[in-house]
């Protein structure tokens, strides 16, 4: 069916369609229209769920936890604070190999206040063990929401997925976008440890230092393990609907010189860049990281090319995050650029650019003068 709404709509819309039995909630700019969206489906009986509205962030995600320990399907939604607020809980969801699917609409941390578009929310979280997944259209936020419960809850997996989209660029730009009967793409959850009321039994709540490493590595094999998940439930729903993923998307790679390598809104921004850029003589190309954990393997697509790579977000003391992920995973030397910060504005032609004034292993604050 094909549908006229926002990126927190389409959120919603994919949820509807997962059909999760419970749905945590509690509202924050820019992401209440998801939880709110939701509502009206569990409302009008389209979504057969529990709707716990909550009194906190952190609550929020300790309601997922509860219902998903039992092995039931489960979402929520946050941002920014929010975010920060239930840490404690992203951790506790990721190390008790739960299969939670949150969609999370980028924002700005304060102080100063800021509700504009920025992934340092998301991104200070990447060590949590969730997975991560970053969108930049209104198809995709519905595409990758509907994907992330197939996904999380595999059992080569079992971690929780963030889907992450810009505050207000994508949550509250309008577009078209069309859903799909999903049939069995999502098989029926079956979460192997779930507490069985019909055999009631205990977790142990401390692992001895001869315990603890194990559980941890466990993690890092469900991450690892992920990419193949990931890859085959792209391909399938692109055999089914169409709609062809991976874990990055590329556009005009093949002969390109320089390449842009972004997140989120940025990476289609970038596009119509490299299109003015080619008319210019420039052989310019976009790579737009969709997954960032699992990071992917960039390595042979940036061998032998420049690289100029901006980021929304910032590790004080550290760098451009994405841009150091790139560096350390592939060896290369990018033009590091912040730029869209809180929500700044950044256009094609900005972009177009930060590639004529690339520097080799310099980074340029878009802004600033120095």
């Amino acid at each position: 069916m094909l549908m006229i709404g926002t990126g927190n709509k389409a959120v919603a819309t994919a949820v509807r369609d997962a059909k999760p039995t419970v749905v945590a909630a509690y509202p924050i700019t820019p992401q209440t229209e998801v939880v709110e969206e939701t509502a009206n489906y569990v409302a009008s009986g389209e979504l057969d769920a529990r709707y716990i509205p909550v009194e906190s962030e952190h609550s929020s995600m300790a309601a997922c936890i509860g219902a998903a320990a039992t092995g039931i399907r489960t979402f929520t939604a946050t941002s920014s604070h929010g975010l920060v607020y239930m840490c404690e809980m992203l951790h506790m969801s990721a190390a008790a190999r739960l299969p939670i699917v949150m969609a999370n609409a980028n924002r700005a941390l304060g102080p100063g206040w800021n509700i504009g578009a920025e992934h340092s929310d998301s991104l200070s979280m990447r060590d949590t063990g969730w997975l991560q997944a970053y969108v930049s259209t209104v198809q995709e936020a519905y595409d990758l929401t509907l994907m992330a419960f197939r996904i999380a809850e595999d059992e080569n997996v079992l971690l929780p997925v963030m889907i992450n989209l810009d505050g207000f660029l994508l949550t509250h730009i309008t577009q078209s976008f069309e859903t799909v009967e999903p049939g069995d793409f999502i098989p029926e959850i079956n979460t192997p440890h779930a507490i069985d009321i019909d055999n009631p039994g205990g977790y142990g709540t401390l692992t001895p230092s001869n315990e603890h490493f194990k559980f941890r590595r466990d993690i890092e094999r469900g991450m690892r393990d992920s990419v193949k998940v990931i890859e085959d439930a792209q391909n399938d729903f692109a055999k089914r609907f169409g709609r062809k993923y991976g874990m990055y998307e590329e556009y005009m790679t093949g002969d390109a010189d320089v390449l842009v390598i972004s997140m989120g809104t940025l990476a289609k921004e970038t596009e119509v860049a490299v299109d003015n850029l080619r008319k210019e003589g420039i052989k310019a190309g976009s790579v737009g990281i969709r997954w960032f954990r699992p990071f992917p393997d960039l390595k042979d697509v940036v061998e032998g090319r420049e690289v100029v790579i901006i980021d929304r977000d910032y590790s004080f003391g550290y760098g451009g995050i994405l841009a150091n992920e790139v560096r350390s995973k592939t060896g290369c030397s990018p033009f590091s650029v912040i730029a869209g910060l809180g929500g700044q504005e950044v256009t094609y032609d900005d972009i177009a650019g930060f590639v004529k004034m690339r520097a080799a292993n310099e980074e340029h604050w878009f802004g600033v003068d120095e």
